[in-house]
């Protein structure tokens, strides 16, 4: 028997969360077992963690969408026990059962070998969170960046995606100007790499101009709703947006203008079922690209029994930087 973060449903529709004991016939069917060292918390275990946001199809449940750990035992030949491995995506945490337990069975296809010089619980400052910064900022260098084009606005900057897309620039070479709605972590957002803060305030609503002064060189977009909708008129000509989130909203009060007048790009950034190929170049640019001394000044470390507050402290927009879950302690 093992320790996991077990979510139920009563007959009335409220969830609960607490840290029980389970075993591994209780575990789903997969390929592979891993013997989790550590876990995160992102927003959408929040969800899971809490009233499951219609991602949670069945209870008991056992959240957390990303894990790096040790391979236990492996029916496919690509893995042996003793290989450290990470997982982010593929509806782990929400379909099917995730890291929030010291062993998690899933399919090989979903996991990636831990590029070589890191360690799984900085894989998990990482997590899905910095996965998905380092594929937004691919996303924008594939379209043309580059760091004398000028400042790259990053949105929701003092969030898990936002922090490590900032360090990650800054360490690439790019002037960061970083938007925050919490005056406490401009210090924080600087210690990264930012050089200019943002008032959130400054950028949250739209205008009627559709185009306003060219500010940005490319944009990684945490935010959308009418934030997103506000810097696309701000873009320079051919400058990239590429967008991660929705904290501020789903909805995008835009005009086309700036893509036709502009050709402004807006370039949607999936994590969740991102080609294999793709997902190692995405681990092994983060291996050499993300400094190591900012991803540890990010870290917040947690355990099993912290998730159900930290649960309802994501949703309220209250986590800073990375907290990174010992699944063991």
């Amino acid at each position: 028997m093992f320790n996991a973060l077990i979510v139920n449903k009563d007959d009335e529709g409220k969830t609960s969360a607490s840290v029980g004991q389970i075993g591994l016939d209780d575990l789903p069917e997969g390929d592979v077992v891993v013997a989790v060292d550590y876990s995160t918390v992102n927003y959408k275990d929040g969800l899971c963690i809490g009233p499951g946001g219609g991602l949670v199809r069945n209870y008991p449940h056992v959240p957390g969408i990303d894990f790096a750990g040790t391979v236990e035992t492996s029916n496919d030949p690509r893995y042996a026990a003793g290989d450290n491995v990470v997982l982010t995506g593929w509806r782990v945490g929400e379909m099917h059962w995730g890291g929030y337990a010291q062993k998690a069975r899933v399919k090989a296809d979903w996991l990636v070998p831990l590029p070589s010089g890191l360690t799984t619980r900085q894989a998990m400052a990482v997590g899905t969170a910095g996965f998905t910064a380092m594929l937004a900022v691919m996303a924008l260098q594939d379209h043309g960046m580059k760091p004398d084009q000028g400042t790259v606005l990053v949105t929701g900057a003092a969030g898990g995606v936002g922090s490590v897309a900032t360090a990650i620039l800054s360490h690439l070479g790019f002037e960061v100007a970083a938007v925050t709605g919490r005056p406490d972590t401009a210090d924080y957002l600087k210690s990264l790499g930012a050089t200019q803060i943002v008032a959130r305030d400054e950028i949250n609503e739209t205008v009627k101009r559709p185009l306003e002064s060219e500010n940005w060189a490319g944009c990684v977009d945490a935010v959308g709703g009418p934030m997103l909708a506000r810097v696309l008129g701000q873009m320079k000509y051919g400058a990239s947006v590429a967008a991660v989130g929705l904290a501020g909203g789903a909805n995008l009060p835009a005009t086309v203008i700036p893509f036709l007048l502009r050709g402004v790009n807006l370039l949607g950034i999936d994590s969740v079922m991102q080609p294999y190929d793709n997902r190692l170049r995405a681990w092994s640019r983060i291996a050499t690209d993300l400094p190591m001394d900012k991803l540890e000044a990010m870290i917040h470390p947690a355990t099993l029994g912290d998730l159900p507050q930290l649960g309802a402290d994501i949703l309220k927009g209250q986590v800073k930087g990375r907290v990174v879950v010992d699944v063991n302690a």
